[in-house]
Formats: structure tokens, C-alpha cells, sequence
């Protein structure tokens, strides 16, 4: 279900003092990536993800893709930093 503005809103200023706890190198969105993506979502439900790559159009293919597999939402991207958010009905 998609974010509502206010919803998206509230989460960039909620994710803003976060860190990133999945960082993505060279071998893209991975199955090890994936796992450990989907365990932090499910511990936290809001996370930054950090992409190591200079093609802009493939950090934001990587990103997506990360977010559709995992039925979770980007809910913001600046440079290489992505925010994504999958709430955890167990929380």
C-alpha cells in the first residue's frame, strides 16, 4: 500500500539521525543482500541503505528492485543513501 505524503514525511524525519545497516557493493542486489535487507526490515522497519556505485540510474534500479522484492517502500534517496520501509506487524 502506498505511502500518503504525511506518512512519507514523518518517515524521512524519523530515518534522518539513522545510519545505513545495508550497504551494496559491486555485485548489485544479491540474494545475500536481499536476506540481510529482510532481516532489517523486520527488526526495525525503517532502514538506510547505502549503494557503492556512480551510475545513478542503476543505484536507483538497485534500490527499486531491493524495495519490490522485499514489498517494501522507498521512501526517500539522496546520492547514495536510500530510506526503505516495511512495517513489521510483530512490532
Amino acid at each position: 500500500m502506498p505511502l500518503t505524503s504525511k506518512e512519507r514525511k514523518a518517515l524521512k524525519a524519523k530515518a534522518h539521525h539513522l545510519k545505513p545497516v545495508i550497504r551494496i557493493g559491486q555485485n548489485g542486489v544479491s540474494e545475500g543482500v536481499i536476506l540481510e535487507t529482510d532481516n532489517a526490515l523486520h527488526t526495525h522497519e525503517l532502514i538506510k541503505v547505502q549503494i557503492q556505485s556512480d551510475d545513478r540510474d542503476g543505484r536507483l534500479e538497485a534500490a527499486q528492485t531491493l524495495a519490490e522484492k522485499l514489498g517494501a517502500e522507498l521512501v526517500q534517496h539522496i546520492g547514495k543513501i536510500y530510506v526503505l520501509y516495511r512495517m513489521n506487524k510483530d512490532l
